[in-house]
């Protein structure tokens, strides 16, 4: 009997400590937006060549630490799921800084938000996997948001951004249905093969299209953080606090990428949020947050990022 307060401590403790490292995670890539706009004129490919080479030695490093494994023999037997999944991020990571690049941030922000609904529709039809009625009604009011945020052609939106970053959000979603299709909790070595995939494939578009490799000093040294503080170590955190949180904390704690996001770059540079992206946003949140919710009335699921 008197060992049961200790072992309740405990636990609460770690997961306390699980729901800050998934909350930290989120502040971490909700700097995302900040950091493409402080890069003054490196194109898509070039920010990603340079962050992914930060990102790889980074993660490689991590890896070998954590596991005492070799990394890259680690990222060859996540397999074909995860060739899949490091292809569905490269489409995320290049869709989210072009979105950033040609539309609001909060724009992107918020459509990138739309991926958890799109993994749980790729889910159904890769894996069939059931999805909630809560879900597929969620979606719908989702797709509202949506539609009420891209209709807004003016001033800082643009069609073009608002397709990447909802591309963006089907890269994600396709390495997360790509994870479970492997049967995987440990996303780090897929990520780290992305990274990986990523130098390879973003420096050929560079040659073939004439972009130089050579960036200005800024742009490379801001290009090269975010590979490890706003991915890199995001992913970190969010790995290690993932396996202690319920899901549906998961959803909520990681709304803080969406909603700090706006907020760095209207702090540093004073960029506002029109009313379309305000409204639209808020349908979409509305959707993620009752979802979330509905999902506490249900066994909670265990959570594959």
């Amino acid at each position: 009997m008197t060992d049961a307060p200790l072992h309740i401590d405990t636990f609460d403790a770690t997961r306390r400590r699980g729901m800050a490292l998934v909350f930290l995670a989120g502040v971490l890539w909700s700097t995302m937006g900040l950091g493409i706009r402080l890069i003054d004129e490196a194109g898509v490919w070039q920010i990603m060549f340079y962050r992914s080479i930060s990102l790889s030695l980074f993660l490689g490093t991590v890896i070998a630490l954590r596991s005492g494994r070799n990394p890259f023999a680690m990222a060859r037997a996540t397999g074909l799921p995860g060739l899949v999944g490091a292809l569905g991020l490269i489409a995320a990571y290049s869709g989210a800084i072009f979105a950033i690049q040609t539309t609001s941030v909060a724009n992107a922000m918020l459509l990138f938000a739309v991926a958890p609904f799109l993994a749980a529709v790729l889910g159904r039809i890769v894996l069939g996997e059931r999805v909630r009625r809560a879900t597929w009604f969620g979606i719908a009011v989702a797709m509202i948001g949506v539609a009420v945020m891209v209709s807004d052609q003016g001033g800082q939106g643009t069609f073009s951004g608002n397709i990447a970053a909802l591309g963006s959000a089907l890269g994600f979603a396709v390495f997360t249905v790509a994870l479970r299709r492997g049967r995987s909790t440990e996303m780090l070595p897929a990520v780290f093969l992305s990274g990986l995939l990523a130098v390879l494939l973003t420096g050929a578009v560079c040659v073939f299209t004439g972009a130089s490799l050579v960036l200005t000093a800024w742009d490379g040294g801001v290009a090269l953080t975010m590979g490890v503080f706003q991915v890199g170590m995001g992913l970190m955190c969010y790995t290690i606090g993932s396996k202690t949180v319920p899901a549906v904390e998961l959803t909520l704690l990681s709304l803080a990428e969406v909603v700090l996001g706006p907020v760095w770059v209207w702090l540093v540079l004073g960029e506002t949020v029109g009313a379309t992206t305000l409204l639209g946003g808020g349908i979409l949140l509305g959707a993620i947050i009752g979802n979330a919710l509905s999902g506490t009335r249900r066994r909670t699921p265990v959570h594959m990022p």
